[in-house]
Order: C-alpha cells, then structure tokens, then sequence
C-alpha cells in the first residue's frame, strides 16, 4: 500500500531499482560510506552544538566537562572528532577511485565533487579551531594569515574574520557560526552530485558503457552493507582503544596566544598542502601553490578522455607513483623544520603537480 507514495517511489526508483552496471567492484564503496559518515558527522555535530559554549574564556573548560561529567560527552565527541578523519579518508579514497578510472568525463559530477572536497576541507579547519587548543588556536592564526595575500580586501577579511586585531573569542564564535551552516550547503551539493552522477549512470571499472545493468538492491547493495561493517570495525575500534592517537597533544592545552607551539602542524589530511606552503620562502608564491593544489583537480575533465588508458602500464605507474608522492608529502608536512625536509617537500611538490598534468595527456 506504501508503493504508492511519491517518496516511497523515489526512493525505490533512485535507491532500490537504480540501474547499476554489471561489473562495479567494492571501489565504487567509498561514495556510499562517505555519504553515512557525513550523516554522522551533522548528527553528532547537532547534539554536540547543544553543549557548546563559543566564549574563549570557557570553552576548553567546556570541552572538559563535555568529556568527563557529561552523559556520553565523550562518546558524541570521540565520534566527531574521529568522524572527520575516517570521513576526510575516505573522501580521499573516492576521489583516487575516481582519478584511477577517470571518472571525470562526467564533468558535472566531478566538478561538484571537486566542489564537496573544499567545502568539506574548510569545514573540517573550521571544527579543529572550535576546541580552543594550543594547536587550534595557531592554526587559526597562521591559515586566516595568508588571507592577507589577496591584493586590496585582504587585510579587512582578515580582521572581519577575526573580530578584531588578532584571533580572539570573536574570531571562535564566527568559526562556530561557519562550521554550523557549511554541513548544510554540503548536504546541497551532495544531491547535486547524486543528481549528476544518476543522469549520465555510473561508471564501471572497463569504463565502457553498456546497457546490461541490474538492479542495485540486492546485487550491489549487499557490497555496500560488507563496505559498511569494515568502516564501523575500525571506526569503533578508534573511537574506544585509539581515541587520542589521531589528535595532536598540544591541543590538550588551553590556548595561549603568549607560547607558540614549537611545531605548528594542521590535522593530518592537510599536511600534504601544508608541506608545500612551508617549503616556499615567498608567503604570495606559497599561498598560489597551496590554493592551486586543490584547484587542480578541476582541470582533470579537460584532459585525454580515453577511458582505456587506466589499463596501460605507463598509466598505472604514473598514477600509483603520484599516490606514494602525495604519501610522502603528507609525512614531510608533519615533519620539523628542517633544511633537509623543505628541499624534499619543494621535490614533492613539483612532482605532484607535474604527475598530475602527465596524466592529463595519458
């Protein structure tokens, strides 16, 4: 009796009879997995914002009540905390899929996608700034610095971010404002990118397209409840026996604009940008090399739309090599200042954006 909602047809015909080719492997997991990491993440989020108090002055007291006499604070908050490193992985993760199978022909799927990848970044800075840390609160300093490269409006962004002539309580309740609405303009453009890709159909791993399809549910379906079980193993299993090993132990102390941390880092998952910021002396240079490093990608639909080229020897070797470079760019960006590190990192990061045009032309 319910099949003949409107909802309940939706639901069914973009859902449950979507047509699926026959030949998508557990690869084609990851959108799937990102899409209930990011439910997560606005849940826990929702309830955690109920806790919250954007006043630097108790803040961090705040966070510690949150985790140690408040029912299941820690819970919700090792959650949240966690949630965006397991959701920033994976958002990696599905974006190599994607650049492996070049599933960018669709380029309105893949520019939205792209799109997805900034809003969710910022997000996530906004988030790590909101606990009132050590690190959190030089991160904020040091990343609304570089605003101030853009010629003219820059400096009045800057202290309109701010609320003032430095990071301050004002600056935090803006930030909590931002990361608030932003989920929201995800959630958005998620369906977009849904929309985009359910138009064209989805690819598959030959990159051919094909009329034999089959029904997601239960054929696929079933590869996406496996992909599930092994995200909720590991992301419990951090959550209860890892909890502080993904957080930097100077954001256990209160901030203090007074002390500067010895090694100002940002979260893992923009360490590999970072490297590349750091070893350019040239704060303007710097700054154009970190931005075009995530403006990159949009130029990936412009390049050799040859779906077979990702069967090609040269291809793969290209590939798999710019994935060690982007490893090895993430450990530079979490390592000290040092001579040896910032010459690696420059090497680094010629070679990522030289793989990347390589292989628009393969």
């Amino acid at each position: 009796m319910f099949r003949n909602f409107l909802i309940v047809k939706q639901i069914n015909s973009t859902v449950v009879r979507l047509p699926a080719p026959m030949n998508i492997s557990f690869f084609w997991n990851f959108g799937s997995c990102l899409g209930f990491l990011l439910v997560m993440q606005i849940l826990t989020g929702l309830f955690l914002s109920m806790m919250y108090i954007s006043e630097s002055k108790y803040t961090f007291q705040n966070m510690n009540y949150m985790m140690m006499d408040n029912n299941f604070g820690w819970v919700l908050r090792l959650m949240h905390t966690i949630g965006a490193s397991f959701l920033m992985l994976v958002l990696y993760l599905h974006l190599l899929r994607g650049f492996y199978y070049k599933r960018f022909v669709n380029k309105g799927a893949w520019n939205i996608g792209v799109i997805l990848m900034i809003l969710m970044m910022g997000t996530a800075f906004l988030g790590y700034v909101l606990p009132w840390g050590q690190m959190s609160f030089w991160g904020a300093t040091v990343i609304t610095n570089l605003i101030t490269t853009i010629p003219f409006i820059g400096d009045s962004i800057v202290s309109w971010l701010w609320g003032g002539f430095s990071v301050s309580g004002y600056t935090l309740t803006r930030f909590f404002s931002f990361h608030f609405i932003l989920p929201f303009s995800i959630i958005l453009f998620s369906l977009f990118h849904l929309l985009m890709i359910h138009n064209l159909g989805a690819g598959n791993t030959l990159g051919t397209s094909s009329n034999l399809k089959i029904d997601f549910w239960p054929f696929f379906g079933y590869k996406d409840v496996l992909g599930f079980f092994f995200l909720f193993f590991f992301y419990f299993f951090f959550i209860f026996f890892l909890p502080y090993n993904l957080m930097d132990p100077e954001n256990f102390m209160m901030a203090n604009p007074g002390v500067t941390p010895l090694h100002i880092k940002p979260e893992w998952y923009f360490l590999f940008a970072y490297a590349m910021l750091r070893s350019i002396p040239n704060k303007v240079l710097g700054v154009l090399v970190l931005v075009f490093s995530i403006l990159v990608f949009f130029l990936l639909p412009y390049g050799n739309k040859n779906l077979k080229m990702n069967f090609f020897f040269i291809y793969k070797l290209v590939f798999f090599f710019w994935v060690f470079n982007f490893i090895l760019l993430t450990w530079l960006g979490g390592c000290p200042v040092k001579i040896y590190y910032n010459f690696l990192s420059q090497i680094s990061g010629i070679l990522y954006f030289f793989l990347i045009f390589l292989m628009l032309y393969l």
